[in-house]
């Protein structure tokens, strides 16, 4: 579906320059937004590797293992089924981390391997579980602390004040993960309820 927008959008383009009479301006607007893509990137590159690094120095320090034990009560809350010594627990407690450190590219191989060991957990293994529903709602809108990658756009796009953000998407992260949550265990109580009645007839 988004390859048919940005189709769309692209033709749109092209062809509202042609009935201008302009249509060099598709090809000017296409190599500038190249070579601002690849400035970008080339500034990511270090601010990414700081906070990719300080991760790695904080997971080695065992400040990550610390604050994935500070966060065992609220999991534990959240994933009943998944017992807590299993792996799957584990990459949750290191997913959930990475993403209140707002280092997106860090929790996402986490989600992926806590994903793998609740499908292996999942006894209808062509139907999503619980846990699978609740960790995929918890980690899409998960609560950031501090937005280590937007910071690091921000600095590349030579932002005067980078971090002035981080309020502002503690509230909204907050407000989104909340709503989340609260939206899977109502929806988690409504399938209960009708699986029960349900069996009852």
């Amino acid at each position: 579906m988004i390859n048919l927008v940005w189709l769309v959008m692209v033709l749109g383009g092209i062809i509202l320059a042609g009935l201008k009479g302009q249509p060099e301006l598709v090809t000017q607007a296409a190599f500038q937004a190249a070579q601002t893509a690849v400035k970008y990137a080339l500034e990511l590159i270090g601010v990414m590797a700081l906070w990719l690094g300080l991760m790695k120095v904080a997971e080695e320090a065992g400040l990550i293992k610390k604050l994935a034990q500070i966060l065992k009560p609220f999991t534990r809350l959240l994933f009943p089924s998944v017992p807590q010594e299993h792996p799957a627990m584990g990459f949750i407690l290191m997913n959930f981390s990475a993403n209140l450190l707002g280092l997106g590219n860090a929790a996402t191989p986490f989600g992926l391997k806590a994903m793998q060991e609740l499908q292996n957990l999942n006894p209808q293994k062509n139907v999503a579980s619980e846990a699978m529903c609740t960790f995929l709602a918890m980690n899409t809108s998960c609560i950031t602390l501090l937005p280590a990658t937007v910071i690091g756009i921000r600095i590349a796009a030579g932002s005067a004040n980078p971090t002035e953000i981080v309020s502002t998407t503690l509230f909204a992260t907050t407000v989104g993960m909340s709503a989340a949550l609260l939206t899977d265990y109502l929806m988690r109580l409504w399938y209960n309820r009708k699986s029960g009645a349900q069996k009852k007839c």
